[in-house]
């Protein structure tokens, strides 16, 4: 072993008051080396101390960010370019539906890098050592006194002034702390093989963990109970019930809450007749309208109405909508064939709300006009 070597002076207080004290005649001395230990927190301490901002909070704001980008780019990658799908007629990057994924994200990696940096930056981690360990000095600080602790290595540090300050600041006791360099290193031991494979040890057993849990366990009593529940899934067969369906239509008569019935069922001409368009032409309706009519409409109709849509082909080719017949329908006849759907257009009575339905309706109009304007809307 060795030879020791002198670490640190100690000094021991009795009262909290005496070791704030202490720590302000000591930062105020120019010592910059010493720390202040205390069987619970002190308010107050890091002033009297005259410590700075930690810059543990530069570690998260870093690895705060860099998990804010990072989730941004995965959100991108996967929606725009690996896997694209339009969803309800939603861009394919639409930022606002990803700030949860991009907030989680940066919890989650502050998070993490601040740990990481606490142990490996600041507590020196593997290094499970220091000259302060299974010291009496340590034992009386963790259990009812209060303590400070000059290092020899600071610059100021002169062996008699600081046992001479430490009495005068009115410590109890004053101690040398030494210790043996080679037994108690700061250098990281981050790369030594024991560490390295305590590294390798904890991987392999969190994975066989994690693969054993998604693999295995929630395959077994009681785990699988959600997914293998007695249940009867959608278009099975059923014999509880005399038709054979497991899937139940709707009790006759209901209707869903905030539901307007629509009493023209099979009644296009009434339809027409009595159905009068509530809203008025203004930019809002129309963008409403536009809106819902790109969604909806515009597959097969054609963002202009003229029957050429992405589906044409693949389905008969709708009528254009500046056709004869179509122009002359009433607004009501228009609002009808969205409601109930015609041929083999489908009903989107419960795709689109009422107000959708007739803003929907003018900007058919708008398109009409637009495509055969007359001198007079010059």
């Amino acid at each position: 072993m060795s030879e020791k070597v002198l670490f640190a002076i100690s000094a021991i207080f009795n009262t909290p008051d005496e070791i704030i004290h202490a720590a302000e005649k000591t930062a105020e001395k120019g010592y910059k080396k010493f720390d202040v230990n205390t069987p619970y927190p002190i308010h107050g301490m890091p002033q009297a101390m005259k410590l700075g901002r930690s810059k543990l909070g530069y570690a998260a704001l870093i690895f705060g960010l860099s998990g804010t980008l990072a989730a941004l780019l995965m959100t991108f990658w996967m929606s725009a370019i690996d896997y694209p799908q339009i969803i309800g007629g939603k861009p394919f990057f639409a930022f606002p539906k990803y700030v949860p994924i991009m907030f989680e994200v940066t919890v989650l990696a502050a998070a993490i890098g601040t740990v990481v940096t606490m142990l490996f930056f600041f507590f020196k981690f593997p290094n499970n050592s220091h000259p302060l360990h299974d010291t009496d000095y340590m034992k009386k600080v963790s259990s009812d006194k209060f303590g400070v602790v000059i290092q020899a290595d600071d610059e100021l540090f002169n062996y008699g002034e600081v046992k001479r300050f430490l009495s005068e600041i009115g410590a109890s006791e004053v101690n040398e702390i030494y210790w043996d360099a080679e037994e108690v290193s700061t250098n990281p031991r981050v790369l030594e093989p024991k560490f390295l494979g305590f590294l390798l040890v904890t991987a392999i057993m969190i994975s066989g963990v994690t693969y054993f849990s998604l693999n295995k366990l929630m395959f077994m009593v009681p785990f699988n109970w959600m997914m293998e529940q007695d249940k009867l899934l959608p278009q099975e067969t059923s014999t509880l019930f005399a038709d054979g369906f497991s899937m139940r239509p709707p009790v006759e008569g209901t209707i869903s809450r905030g539901t307007i019935p629509y009493p023209y069922y099979g009644q296009p001409e009434l339809a027409e007749k009595n159905l009068i368009n509530p809203l008025d032409f203004t930019k809002e309706n129309l963008d409403l309208g536009k809106k819902n009519y790109d969604i909806f409409c515009s597959p097969c109709h054609g963002y202009f109405g003229e029957g050429d849509g992405r589906l044409r082909g693949q389905f008969p080719n709708p009528p254009s909508i500046h056709s004869e017949k179509v122009r002359t329908w009433s607004d009501g006849r228009i609002y009808h064939v969205i409601a109930e759907g015609q041929n083999v257009m489908p009903s989107y009575s419960t795709q689109m709300t009422r107000e959708e339905k007739w803003a929907t309706v003018l900007y058919i109009r708008a398109l009409q006009r637009a495509l055969n304007a007359k001198e007079s809307d010059l």
